[in-house]
C-alpha cells in the first residue's frame, strides 16, 4: 500500500464502495472506502487523514458497503458519519442496520403532496405554505439567522421526528446549535448527524448519506420526517475535493461533474413515498448574497421551492429575515384552500407595492395621494411587518396564522 494526496493505493480484491480497514501494528488505524478499481489495484479513501501512513501498511477489505444503525433507539442522540454516537449517552446496540446505497423511491409510487407541513412560523405558513414531503432550499448568507430558524422549525413543526445533518460545520458551533437553537425540546424528537469542517471530505459526504438513510428508515415505517441539512453547499465542496482527487476535470467555478450528480441523487432520495414522507429544508450558502452561483442555481432548479433570507432584514432585527417577495413554495396551491390563497395574494400585494416605491419613500420623493395603492400599502406596512416578525420561542398555530392573515388581508381593498 502507498498513499498520495489523500488517496491510498492498495492491492486487494474488492468492489467500488466496499469498506476497508487500514491496519497498523496490532491495531486499527482507520476506516476507508474503495472509490475506484484498476485491474489489481484499488484506490481507497480514508475517513480520516492519511498523515502517518507508510508504504506496506496492511489493508483488509470488509467486502461490503457502509451500513449504519437505524431505529428509534437513535432518537435524541448525536452520531458521526458512520452512525456511531459521539455524545455522552450510553452505547447504542442497533437492532437494524441499513446500507447507505438504498435507491430513491419509484417516481410512480410517490404520493402526491396534498397536506400542509406546519412550521409554526407565520411568514412561512401564511405566504410560503409547505407540504408534507416537499423539498425546500433555504438560501442565506452568513450571519442572517439560518441556524436559529432551523432550530425554531425543528421545535415547532408537525413532523413526527427530525433528522438533522450538520455537514462541514465549524466545531465550535455544533454545541451552541444543539443547546441553544435546538434545545432540549427539539433534541428530544431529533437525531443529529455531525461531520465537522476538519474531517475528511469522504466523511462529510457519507454523513449526509447516513442522515438520509436514517430518515428513509422512518419514512418506510410510515412516519412524516423533517430532514434538515446544513449545508448542501458544504456537501458540494466535499464532493468537489473527492472529484479532484479522482482526476475529474473542474467545470463551473471548479466544481466537478460528480458534484451536480450527487446533488440530484441526494435530493431525489427525499420527498414522499408510498408510506411516509421526508419534508426537507436544505440550507444553501450564498457568498456575498449571490443567488446565481452554480450550487445555488442547481439546487433551486431541483427543489420544490426556495426561501430567501435577506441581510437587510436581519440587520433591522427582523426575525425570521425572510424576503417573502423573493421566496416561493411550488406546492402552495396544492396544500391550501382558495380563501388562503386569496388572502396571501393580498398580503403579497401590500409588500410588493411598497417595494416598488421604497427608494422614493426613503429619500422623501414620494408625495402622499399620488397613488391610492401606495398610500394604502404605507398604511398597512407596519401591520404586515409585525405579522411576519416572530420572536424566538414564539410559535403560531396554523389556525391562528390563517385568522391573522385573513384579518390583515381584508384591509387591502384593491
Amino acid at each position: 500500500m502507498h498513499s498520495a494526496k489523500g488517496v491510498v493505493t492498495a492491492r486487494l480484491p474488492c468492489a467500488v464502495g466496499d469498506l476497508c480497514h487500514i491496519l497498523g501494528p496490532g491495531e486499527n488505524v482507520g476506516l476507508a472506502e474503495v472509490i475506484s478499481v484498476d485491474q489489481s489495484q484499488a484506490q481507497i479513501m480514508p475517513f480520516r487523514t492519511t498523515n502517518g501512513l507508510q508504504a506496506g501498511t496492511p489493508v483488509v477489505s470488509l467486502g461490503r458497503p457502509l451500513r449504519v444503525p437505524v431505529g428509534w433507539q437513535l432518537l435524541g442522540r448525536v452520531v458521526n458519519a458512520v452512525g456511531n454516537p459521539i455524545d455522552s449517552g450510553p452505547r447504542v446496540y442497533p437492532k437494524r442496520m441499513a446500507s447507505i446505497n438504498a435507491a430513491s423511491p419509484c417516481p410512480l409510487e410517490r404520493a402526491p403532496i396534498r397536506a400542509p407541513f406546519v412550521t409554526k412560523q407565520r411568514a412561512i405558513d401564511s405566504l410560503l405554505t409547505l407540504g408534507l414531503g416537499q423539498r425546500v432550499g433555504l438560501f442565506s448568507g452568513s450571519g442572517v439567522g439560518k441556524s436559529t430558524l432551523l432550530g425554531e422549525i425543528a421545535k415547532g413543526s408537525n413532523a413526527d421526528l427530525n433528522v438533522i445533518a450538520l455537514i462541514g460545520e465549524r466545531g465550535r458551533e455544533v454545541r451552541p446549535f444543539l443547546e441553544e437553537c435546538l434545545g432540549a425540546e427539539g433534541m428530544a424528537k431529533s437525531i443529529v448527524v455531525v461531520s465537522t469542517a476538519d474531517q475528511a471530505a469522504l466523511a462529510r459526504v457519507r454523513a449526509t448519506q447516513t442522515a438520509i438513510t436514517i430518515a428513509d428508515f422512518f419514512r418506510r415505517q410510515g412516519a412524516n420526517v423533517l430532514f434538515l441539512l446544513d449545508s448542501i453547499t458544504r456537501l458540494a465542496m466535499a464532493q468537489r475535493e473527492i472529484g479532484l482527487l479522482q482526476g475529474e476535470p473542474p467545470s463551473s467555478r471548479g466544481y466537478t461533474p460528480s458534484v451536480f450528480q450527487l446533488l440530484s441523487q441526494t435530493l431525489e432520495q427525499l420527498g414522499t413515498s408510498a408510506n411516509g414522507s421526508i419534508t426537507s429544508i436544505l440550507t444553501v450558502l450564498v457568498d456575498g448574497d449571490e443567488m446565481d452561483e452554480p450550487i445555488a442555481d442547481s439546487v433551486r432548479a431541483i427543489v420544490d421551492g426556495h426561501i430567501v433570507l435577506e441581510r437587510r432584514l436581519a440587520e433591522k432585527g427582523h426575525f425570521p429575515a425572510i424576503n417573502v417577495n423573493a421566496s416561493i413554495s411550488r406546492v402552495f396551491r396544492d396544500v391550501t384552500p382558495q380563501e388562503h390563497q386569496l388572502a396571501a395574494r393580498r398580503l403579497r400585494a401590500i409588500l410588493s407595492t411598497f417595494a416598488e416605491v421604497a427608494d422614493l419613500v426613503r429619500i422623501g420623493a414620494y408625495t402622499k395621494g399620488a397613488s391610492p395603492q401606495v398610500d394604502k400599502s404605507l398604511e398597512l406596512l407596519p401591520s404586515a411587518e409585525l405579522f411576519l416578525r416572530q420572536e424566538m420561542g414564539e410559535f403560531s398555530s396554523f389556525e391562528d396564522t390563517r385568522a391573522a392573515m385573513d384579518a390583515l388581508a381584508s384591509r387591502w381593498p384593491f
